[in-house]
């Protein structure tokens, strides 16, 4: 998350799903979501049983999707504004700028356990971008990019040890990874079914369109 001192394991169960923002923890036997049976957080989580109005739908939904990319409120809607100004459908449009996010296409790629974690070693200058050292999370990487670990980053523990235990598992078609050579390269823009199917794109532009 944007916020480095937020609860994060608390986020998930107030969703009611893994966001995955702990990397391996989230599948392992430690992850709380799973010890604590998905309840909402707080002392009386297990009882709230009120219902949810539609606008509360839409706000999950939006939140979910905000909380899953890391991103703060006012980034989140300056991407819908964008989506919403481009050609083509809105929410899947969101979807492809939230994916082709810098920090997103280095845990996508299996160079970090979580998304947090990719920011952060974006934000200490370890990757370039066709070639150019790039520090913003946020850089948009377009169709035909190529991301390259930095030669003096090669050798970083975080790096190797994503690398190793998730390797191409998981990887979308849309990059294409090159592990012997630490780079990845982004082929196309990606298809709907290639992103988080969690999210609920058109609840969120509902929610934006109000």
């Amino acid at each position: 998350m944007a916020n480095p001192h937020s609860p994060v394991c608390r986020l998930c169960r107030r969703e009611g799903v893994k966001l995955y923002l702990k990397g391996d923890k989230c599948l392992s036997e430690r992850c709380p979501f799973t010890k604590r049976n998905a309840t909402p957080p707080g002392q009386h989580g297990l009882s709230r049983r009120r219902r949810i109005s539609e606008y509360g739908i839409q706000l999950r939904a939006k939140q979910r999707g905000r909380r899953i990319y890391g991103v703060l409120e006012t980034q989140f809607h300056n991407y819908f504004d964008a989506a919403a100004a481009r050609k083509g459908v809105t929410g899947t449009v969101l979807l492809q700028m939230l994916e082709q996010r810098l920090d997103n296409v280095v845990y996508r790629a299996g160079f970090a356990a979580s998304r947090k974690e990719a920011r952060q070693l974006v934000s200490h200058r370890h990757f370039k971008v066709d070639g150019r050292m790039v520090n913003i999370p946020a850089f948009q990487v377009k169709s035909g990019q190529v991301i390259t670990l930095r030669e003096r980053s090669r050798d970083l523990e975080p790096i190797r040890r994503s690398l190793e235990s998730r390797g191409s598992q998981g990887l979308p078609g849309w990059m294409t990874l090159y592990p012997d050579e630490l780079r990845v390269d982004v082929t196309r823009l990606p298809e709907r079914p290639e992103m988080d199917a969690s999210i609920d794109e058109q609840l969120i532009v509902e929610y934006y369109s109000r």
